[in-house]
């Protein structure tokens, strides 16, 4: 089974509990208008790879030292095939392991929509992130682009572990943002605040140094 993926990192932890394996599919069939990661709206066979060799890399960066694993995109729920594998893959890790790692997905799609159609996959999930990013809508919560956006906890592990989430609003520590360099390259995970990029864009600018190609614009 191949899956298509734009980038994977760990450790993550912006983007849910504790230290985590951030894994972004490639493809994205919603377009959300102000979307920071339209690098991985366009389907690409180039960037498919095996879900086994992905699996394996997985163990493999962590090293047993990982608490949750968070799957965005791109839009994870347009690989559905792909996705049922992962989730079945690291679902077999975390048993034969003992591992009490989390999975958390984020999703365009509404909640109401992933019930009816891929109801199997939700399963498979602690949690999920649901609906479309919508830009005139603020950020509130922790994990979340537009407050329209809710923590939908799917299992008594997710429960456990973000329950307190759930209606917390955002405060400075849930602001970060990582910072990782790949040739030459800059990635940045997390959930920017509104202008963030274009007041980075601006910022590097006024120091000389020009971004050939930005995320956030086509």
């Amino acid at each position: 089974m191949k899956i298509a993926i734009n980038k994977a990192h760990f450790p993550v932890t912006v983007l849910g509990p504790g230290r985590r394996i951030g894994i972004w599919l490639q493809g994205c069939g919603i377009g959300c208008k102000g979307c920071v990661s339209q690098d991985t709206w366009a389907t690409d066979s180039g960037k498919e790879m095996s879900v086994a060799s992905l699996l394996n890399w997985c163990r493999e960066v962590s090293a047993g030292q990982v608490d949750g694993i968070t799957i965005s995109g791109g839009e994870p729920f347009d690989q559905p095939q792909a996705l049922h594998a992962l989730l079945d893959g690291l679902q077999q890790w975390r048993a034969s392991t003992a591992q009490d790692l989390d999975i958390l997905c984020y999703s365009g799609y509404p909640l109401a929509t992933l019930q009816k159609k891929q109801a199997a996959l939700l399963q498979k999930l602690d949690a999920l992130i649901p609906e479309p990013f919508i830009d005139n809508k603020p950020l509130t919560q922790a994990w979340r682009g537009s407050s329209n956006q809710p923590l939908v906890l799917l299992s008594d592990r997710g429960r456990a572990r973000m329950q307190a989430y759930v209606d917390a609003p955002i405060d400075e520590q849930d602001k970060r943002i990582q910072t990782m360099i790949d040739g030459q390259r800059v990635w940045y995970v997390g959930i920017p605040a509104r202008g963030d990029m274009q007041a980075l864009e601006q910022r590097c600018a006024e120091r000389g140094l020009k971004l050939d190609s930005v995320s956030w614009r086509p």
